[in-house]
């Protein structure tokens, strides 16, 4: 049996944060605003897993409004998102993500967040995709206001 979920997800610049995308630090003059260290691409992550089992998303399994998670380590989100998965008895097929940003560059990075992804997800690096567009200036991402990302993945009964 196979599930397919996905995921969406969006956050803000803002000046004197850490730019962490796929469990990745990137230097860049801004960071991303969230609860939590706002990894735009795994909560994204998360959420396309939490999907595939049918299980809401991750503002319900980490609420905002709960201190516990100020400032989490998203990589640490996805962990237990990731186990949720697994006990439900499913492992993972592949998993396809997209980057929306007009800056910075994220070329540079793709390996290193495949890999990362790969790792949390008890996979091979040959299981996850992680590609990246601009907006051609359009929109927020284009305006550079922030970072979008987005998710397919597939999912099979063990």
């Amino acid at each position: 049996m196979f599930r397919v979920g996905q995921g969406f997800d969006v956050h803000k610049f803002a000046e004197g944060r850490p730019l962490i995308i796929g469990g990745i630090k990137i230097p860049y003059e801004k960071g991303l605003i969230g609860h939590s260290d706002a990894d735009v691409l795994l909560h994204t992550v998360a959420d396309a897993c939490l999907g595939a089992i049918g299980e809401g998303d991750i503002g319900r399994h980490f609420p905002d409004t709960d201190p516990e998670y100020k400032d989490a380590d998203s990589a640490e989100l996805l962990v237990h998102v990731w186990n949720l998965v697994k006990k439900s008895g499913y492992s993972l097929v592949n998993i396809d993500c997209i980057i929306m940003a007009q800056k910075p560059k994220m070329a540079p990075h793709i390996d290193k967040m495949r890999e990362r992804i790969a790792e949390l997800l008890e996979a091979d690096a040959s299981q996850v995709n992680v590609k990246a567009t601009t907006t051609e200036r359009l929109g927020f991402v284009g305006r550079e206001e922030g970072i979008a990302s987005q998710a397919v993945i597939l999912i099979q009964k063990n």
